[in-house]
């Protein structure tokens, strides 16, 4: 069957081999980092150190022993969805704010793109700057190499990541979030 394929291929025009080449060195790319970095939970959630929208730099470690922290990764600001889901929060955050929840939400935009999206949006949580991708990878949330995939990752005070949310809703993301931190302390 190999020699089939192989002789198949060869027989191919060049543009149909580039293209058939191409694809696979992307398909392989793809399964690399998903099997790499794809955390879990139970996982211990991988340090940071991220600029944010108001001003501040954020490390994750800060919060251990202290709070809660929720991170919840958008693809890119401006972008119809991820308006939706910055609304939410600028209009729920306060919530948690009141549960003595540490929340961010995140990107690979510059910093200057972020804060544009926060001032535009009035939203009063930091949000961070990942441009460098680095963070996005140690979670596993860069959509081929571009941007971050929309996730919620839920990290207790250990460190610990207590829930992963990839199905997230941005019209409810706020919401939700609040909803699975109560059943997360029950």
């Amino acid at each position: 069957m190999a020699n089939g394929f192989i002789i198949a291929f060869a027989n191919t025009g060049s543009a149909m081999k580039k293209f058939i080449c191409a694809l696979s060195a992307l398909l392989l790319l793809l399964a690399n980092s998903l099997a790499t970095y794809a955390l879990e939970v139970g996982d211990r959630a991988p340090d940071f150190t991220l600029q944010a929208s108001d001003g501040e730099v954020y490390t994750l470690s800060d919060y251990e022993g202290k709070n809660n922290v929720v991170i919840a990764w958008f693809p890119r600001a401006f972008s119809p969805g991820c308006t939706l889901e910055c609304k939410s929060f600028a209009e729920h955050g306060y919530r948690l704010d009141d549960m003595e929840i540490v929340y961010f939400m995140a990107s690979t935009d510059n910093l200057k793109r972020v804060v544009k999206f926060a001032q535009a949006l009035d939203a009063e949580f930091p949000i961070l700057s990942d441009a460098k991708k680095e963070t996005a990878k140690k979670y596993g949330v860069l959509f081929l190499g571009m941007h971050s995939n929309r996730e919620t990752y839920y990290i207790n005070k250990n460190g610990i990541i207590t829930h992963i949310d990839r199905d997230v809703v941005p019209e409810s993301a706020a919401q939700d979030i609040i909803a699975q931190m109560q059943r997360l302390n029950d």
